[in-house]
C-alpha cells in the first residue's frame, strides 16, 4: 500500500464518504490521533467532564433516572456511584425512559452477545463513527495504515452497496466468522499463498480456529504482519498458536456489541484503557470497588450515549485494573486494564469438519425476539441440544425457522434439539453460559 494511496483516502476518499452518509469517522480517528498523546492529567480531565456531562443529561432528560431521584454530588466520581448498575435485562425493561431522542433517527444496535440475552441499545451515527475511529486507532498500534491489505472475519455477511464499497476501498476480504468451512479455508490459503494480505483481524475464537485448520493440514508458509482480535476472549493458547502459525504477534482489543470500546493492546502488549469514551469500574459482589489488581466484575459507562444514556451497564465479565500510578513504556499514559479473565469460548464442531464459534449462534439468535435466553449443549459429533427460554410471540414455528437458517447457515443437515427450560445457570461471573461443549476442549479435525 503506497503513501499517495493512504493519503487519498485519509484526505479526499473518506472524508467524502462522511460528508455524503453524515457520518464522521475520520474527524473522529484524528481527533483520537491527538488523544492517545496527552498527558494523565488531561486524559482525567476529558473523562471527568464527560461524566459529569453525562450525568447530568441524564437526571435531567431521562424518564427513568428523573423517576429514581438520584442524589447528586458536585464530584462525578462520586456522584455515579448513587446509579443503579444496569444489566441488559434492565435496559431492556426500561427502554423507553432511557432513549432521549428520536428513536426514528437512532440506530438499533441488537445482539445476544456471548450471554444468550436478547437486548438492544440505541445510538447516533457520532457514536458509531467513534467507535470505528478507536478501532482503527486500535490497528495502528499493530502497524496497519489506512488501505493495507485485510483478512476479515465478521457478522455481516450481507455486506450491501456502502459495506461492499468500503471493502473494496480498505483492500478487505470479510469471510463469515461464525462459519469457517474447512475446504473454504483451504481454498483461502491458496490464495493467500498468491496474494498475501497483511492483516488478519476479527473475533479471537475464529482466528484461533483458522490458525488450528492451518496447523491441522500442515500449512505453515502462511504470514501476517500483525492479528488483531476483539470479540470474544484472547486465551493464552489461542494466541500462542495464532502467533506460531503465522509468524506473527498478536494485538487483542477488549469491547462489546453495544458499543463499549473498553481497551486496546498497544505494542507493549499492555491494555490501555479509552478514559475519555469510557468509565470503567472493577466491582466486588456487594457493588463496591475492589483493590487495584484484584479481581471484580466489570461495569462500565459510555460517556459519549447522549441519546440512549448507558450508565454502569455490567458486562457480565471479570477483570482486574492495574494500578494507576503505572505508565506504559509504550508512552501513552492511559490507564492500564491489567487482565480480562473469563471461560474458555466452546466451539461446536461437526463430524464433517465444520466449526461454530459463539458468534454463529448469536449471529442468528439476536433476530429472533420471540427467545429470550439460549445455550447449546454438544455432546458428542452427531448433533447438539439448544436450550431456550419462550420471549412474547412464541411458536412453533419460530423452532422451525431456527432449524432452518442453522442448517443454511452451516450448509449442512447436523441434528438439532430444542428443549424448552425455565432457567439457565450463569457461569461464577454471572454471566450466563451460551456454549457448553463435553467434548475434548480441542478443534482438531475428527
Amino acid at each position: 500500500m503506497s503513501k499517495f494511496y493512504n493519503a487519498l483516502l485519509e484526505d479526499l476518499v473518506l472524508p467524502a464518504g462522511d460528508k455524503l452518509l453524515g457520518t464522521a469517522y475520520i474527524e473522529k480517528l484524528k481527533e483520537w490521533r491527538q488523544i492517545q498523546g496527552k498527558s494523565r492529567a488531561e486524559l482525567n480531565k476529558l473523562q471527568k467532564d464527560s461524566l459529569q456531562k453525562l450525568l447530568a443529561l441524564a437526571v435531567k432528560k431521562s424518564p427513568y433516572y428523573k423517576g429514581l431521584q438520584i442524589p447528586q454530588d458536585t464530584d462525578p466520581f462520586k456522584w455515579i456511584k448513587n446509579f443503579p448498575v444496569m444489566t441488559k435485562q434492565s435496559i431492556k425493561e426500561n427502554l423507553d425512559g432511557l432513549i432521549l431522542e428520536d428513536k426514528a433517527k437512532l440506530i438499533k444496535v441488537s445482539g445476544s452477545g456471548s450471554s444468550g440475552i436478547q437486548g438492544e441499545v440505541y445510538l447516533k451515527k457520532t457514536n458509531q463513527s467513534m467507535q470505528q475511529a478507536v478501532q482503527t486507532l486500535w490497528w495502528e498500534w499493530a502497524g496497519y495504515r489506512m488501505g493495507d491489505r485485510i483478512l476479515q472475519t465478521g457478522m455481516t455477511m450481507k455486506r450491501g452497496f456502502v459495506k461492499r464499497g468500503k471493502d473494496i476501498l480498505l483492500n478487505t476480504k470479510y469471510i463469515p466468522a461464525f462459519k469457517l468451512d474447512r475446504n473454504e479455508m483451504l481454498e483461502i490459503f491458496k490464495d493467500l499463498r498468491v496474494n498475501p494480505r497483511k492483516f488478519l483481524v476479527g473475533y479471537a475464537s475464529s482466528l484461533y480456529v483458522i490458525a488450528k485448520l492451518a496447523e491441522e493440514n500442515n500449512i505453515n508458509d502462511i504470514h501476517f504482519e500483525s492479528v488483531v482480535s476483539w470479540g470474544d476472549k484472547m486465551f493464552p493458547h489461542f494466541r500462542s498458536t495464532i502467533e506460531k502459525q503465522f509468524h506473527t504477534t498478536v494485538f487483542d482489543t477488549y469491547g462489546c456489541t453495544e458499543g463499549f470500546m473498553i481497551a486496546g493492546e498497544c505494542e507493549k502488549h499492555n491494555y490501555h484503557l479509552m478514559t475519555p469514551l469510557i468509565y470503567t469500574e472493577i466491582l466486588d459482589d456487594n457493588g463496591h470497588d475492589v483493590p487495584f489488581g484484584q479481581m471484580g466484575k466489570v461495569v462500565v459507562t459510555r460517556l459519549d450515549s447522549f441519546a440512549m444514556p448507558l450508565i454502569r451497564y455490567y458486562l457480565g465479565d471479570l477483570a482486574e485494573i492495574e494500578d494507576p500510578a503505572t505508565i506504559c513504556t509504550c508512552g501513552r499514559q492511559f490507564p492500564l486494564l491489567k487482565r480480562v479473565i473469563g471461560r474458555d469460548t466452546d466451539i461446536v464442531k461437526t463430524r464433517s469438519g465444520k466449526y461454530m464459534i459463539v458468534h454463529f449462534f448469536t449471529g442468528i439468535f439476536e433476530f429472533v425476539p420471540e427467545i429470550k435466553q439460549f445455550k447449546v449443549i454438544q455432546r458428542n459429533l452427531d448433533g447438539m441440544e439448544i436450550e431456550y427460554i419462550k420471549d412474547k410471540g412464541f411458536s412453533e414455528t419460530v423452532l422451525k425457522n431456527l432449524r432452518s437458517k442453522i442448517r443454511e447457515y452451516l450448509n449442512e443437515d447436523f441434528p438439532i434439539a430444542f428443549k424448552e427450560v425455565d432457567f439457565i445457570p450463569a457461569t461464577p461471573s454471572g454471566k450466563p453460559q451460551i456454549i457448553q461443549s463435553f467434548l475434548k476442549q480441542s478443534v482438531s479435525k475428527p
